[in-house]
This record gives C-alpha cells, sequence and structure tokens, in this order.
C-alpha cells in the first residue's frame, strides 16, 4: 500500500479555511494610485504602500523605460559576474546621500537585504535581540545566521536592557533588530533608547527603514534622520518597492560594513542584479523625494486629517498608536475584520483586514498616500461607520 507523502497539504488547507486564515490575491488592473480598478470595481485604495504616489509618477516610468531600451529588461547575473551595471553603483551612491553614511548596497528585494545582512554578521557564537514585532524578514534573517536569538516584548526598553545584562557577556557579538516603523501598528521604535543601550552593551544595531524611507525625517531619509540619529553607528536597511515606487533593498552603513557584505552577503553574491528598469525607476524617485519636499508635507496633511475625522465620527472605534502613515483600526476578532473589509469594498473602499498569524489581533489596515483628497478621507469615514 502506497502512501502519498504529499496528502498532509489538504488537511492543512482546510485548517487554515477553519480558521479564518485562509488568503488569496486580489487583481489590480490600472496604474497604482489613490484610486484603482480592484477585480472590476473602481476603489478607494488604502491598502498601497505607495506613500508618495510615485509609482505611477511619469518622470518614474520614463527612467523605467529609458534604462530598459539601454540596458535590456535583465540584468542577466549577478553583481559579480555579468549584473552590475553603473547605474546600480549611481543607485547606491544616491541612496548613502539620502541617508547620509557612507555607502550603500543595493539588494534585488528588501527581504533579501535583511537575509543577508544579519546572517553575515553575526554567527552561532552570537546573539540577537529581536522586537517581537518585527517583520518576517529580520526574523528569518536571525534564524538563519544561528545565533542565539531572544526576543523582547514589543518596543520594551527596559526587556531590552535586561537581556542585555543577563546575556551579553556571554556572547562575541551582540545585534539589536528592530523594525522603525511596525509595518501592522504604524508606531516608532524608540532609536535613540535603543542606540544608548547598544552603545552601553558594545551591541551592533540593524534598524529596517522599509515604512520610514522618503516618509520621515526633514529630507525624508527616514526614521534614523526622525530621530536625529543619522551620524550614530548603525546598520540601514530599507526597501525600494515602498515610497519610492520601485522594486529591490538597500543596506546603508559604513564603507567597511559595505565592502564586507559585498564579499559576505550570499543574498547579494548569489542572486541576479536588480534590472535596470527597477534601478533607474528608484534613482529618479530618490530624486522626487529630495526636490519635491511638499510630497511629504501632503503626505502628513493627510495623515492628521484622517486621524482627527475618525477621532471626532467614530469615537467607539479603536485606532491604534501611530506615528507614520499606517493607521491601524483593531477590532474584536478575525470574522469581525473580514466582515468589515467586505463591506468597505462593497461600499468602494479597499482596506485590507490584516489577521492572525501575521498580527496578534485582528485589525483593518489603512495606508495613506500624498495623492488621496480630503473627499477620499471622508468617504473611508462614512463606510466605516456603516460597516
Amino acid at each position: 500500500m502506497s502512501i502519498d507523502p504529499y496528502a498532509w497539504i489538504e488537511p492543512s488547507l482546510t485548517t487554515i479555511h477553519r480558521a479564518d486564515w485562509y488568503r488569496f490575491a486580489q487583481t489590480i488592473s490600472s496604474l497604482p494610485g489613490a484610486v484603482v480598478q480592484l477585480e472590476g470595481k473602481t476603489v478607494i485604495n488604502f491598502a498601497s504602500n505607495d506613500y508618495l504616489g510615485l509609482a505611477s509618477d511619469r518622470s518614474v516610468i520614463a527612467a523605467a523605460i529609458a534604462a530598459t531600451e539601454e540596458f535590456g529588461t535583465g540584468s542577466t547575473g549577478s553583481r559579480l559576474l555579468s549584473g552590475h551595471r553603473q547605474l546600480h553603483r549611481e543607485l547606491e551612491k544616491a541612496i548613502a546621500s539620502l541617508k547620509q553614511t557612507e555607502d550603500a548596497l543595493v539588494f534585488s528585494s528588501g527581504y533579501l537585504a535583511n537575509l543577508g545582512a544579519i546572517a553575515s554578521i553575526v554567527g552561532k557564537r552570537d546573539l540577537i535581540l529581536s522586537d517581537r514585532y518585527n517583520h518576517s524578514s529580520l526574523k528569518n534573517g536571525a534564524i538563519l545566521s544561528g545565533a542565539k536569538i531572544i526576543d523582547y516584548p514589543h518596543c520594551n526598553i527596559i526587556e531590552l536592557q535586561n537581556h542585555l545584562k543577563q546575556q551579553r557577556e556571554k556572547y562575541r557579538r551582540c545585534l539589536i533588530i528592530t523594525d522603525t516603523v511596525f509595518s501592522m501598528d504604524g508606531d516608532l521604535c524608540p532609536l535613540p533608547e535603543i542606540l544608548d543601550i547598544a552603545e552601553k552593551f558594545h551591541s551592533m544595531v540593524l534598524v529596517d527603514e522599509a515604512h520610514a524611507t522618503g516618509v520621515l525625517g526633514k529630507k525624508g531619509a527616514g526614521c534614523v534622520e526622525h530621530f536625529h540619529s543619522t551620524h550614530r553607528p548603525l546598520i540601514q536597511i530599507g526597501t525600494l518597492s515602498k515610497a519610492l515606487g520601485s522594486l529591490g533593498g538597500y543596506i546603508a552603513g559604513s564603507s567597511t560594513l559595505i565592502d564586507f557584505l559585498r564579499n559576505r552577503a550570499p543574498t547579494w553574491i548569489y542572486t541576479t542584479g536588480l534590472s535596470p528598469a527597477d534601478t533607474a525607476a528608484a534613482l529618479e524617485a530618490i530624486k522626487i523625494v529630495q526636490k519635491k519636499p511638499e510630497l511629504r508635507t501632503q503626505l502628513w496633511h493627510n495623515i492628521d486629517t484622517l486621524k482627527q475625522l475618525i477621532s471626532q465620527e467614530l469615537p467607539n472605534l479603536k485606532l491604534l498608536p501611530s506615528e507614520s502613515a499606517i493607521l491601524c483600526l483593531q477590532l474584536k476578532d478575525t470574522a469581525t475584520a473580514l466582515t468589515t473589509a467586505i463591506k468597505l469594498k462593497e461600499a468602494g473602499i479597499f482596506a485590507p483586514a490584516i489577521r492572525p498569524p501575521t498580527v496578534p489581533t485582528s485589525r483593518i489596515r489603512i495606508s495613506l498616500m500624498a495623492t488621496h483628497q480630503i473627499s477620499h478621507l471622508e468617504k473611508l469615514v462614512t463606510a466605516l461607520k456603516s460597516s
């Protein structure tokens, strides 16, 4: 009697369905923007990470087209073989300039940047302290490294310090890893305090600026700039796929760190270089971030306006603490979150339900864009009243 080694998959899927954890893709058939075509329906888009609206900016699109015509559709190999273009280096210099670091290194995704960096700088003789709410890429990078991992309670500086007091001297190196903007909550990490503790306990700090780059800071450099910590020693990782409207990831830091990662980070060494189109699009987007601060000003106006509307019109809804473009409405359970998202979609609002295991509690996640109009925000609030 033969036993099907894949027979476990179907009952596992059934379990996912029963828990209301089942996920599926929804097709957008238009340019990215504040209003999109979703499954044939026009909806106001509150589900995008395109915070500045640059994914559909005509100059960004033109830069991607021009690069494709000059260099082709793909980089054709890893950066150390046939995949390197001068365009990659120009983007790395632009990132370093924006972040005010000595150098930067571009990866094919932010996820790969986190995996490669963490696994390269610590190993089995080392310690990682990780915020419990960290993104999957940070958590999996820690696992891949083989280091001892201790999760500390979300943004809890006292517990972080206690772990260091108890554990630091047992390990060769120590790395503290955290998102700066937490993607499913919208709050910020206490970065200055983390850096102070790291200095006290001779520890490295790696931060993920994915949802902060282009959004926070006087010049849009991110949470590190926002907290006036630009010149403090740390490792900055981010993505090109959110406020910068492209694809890919980066690591910014000292020239010594970047040179080391070029030689040791497996997710850079053994991965095809970022496509010319994505590289050029990100480079143009950084130029826009630097030249048009009014985009950030408009985004923050929208954030403040929506917070005020929710406070005035929906006082019974629990809005999680947020200091970013991500606002989350906490709901009592998964079923309520799913029902609310469906009702919002019927009302022409795309704001997805976020459920366990992605987050500890179910919620509606709202992402704001500079290109949202006040009427869009008002329609969202009206729809929430009726859902």
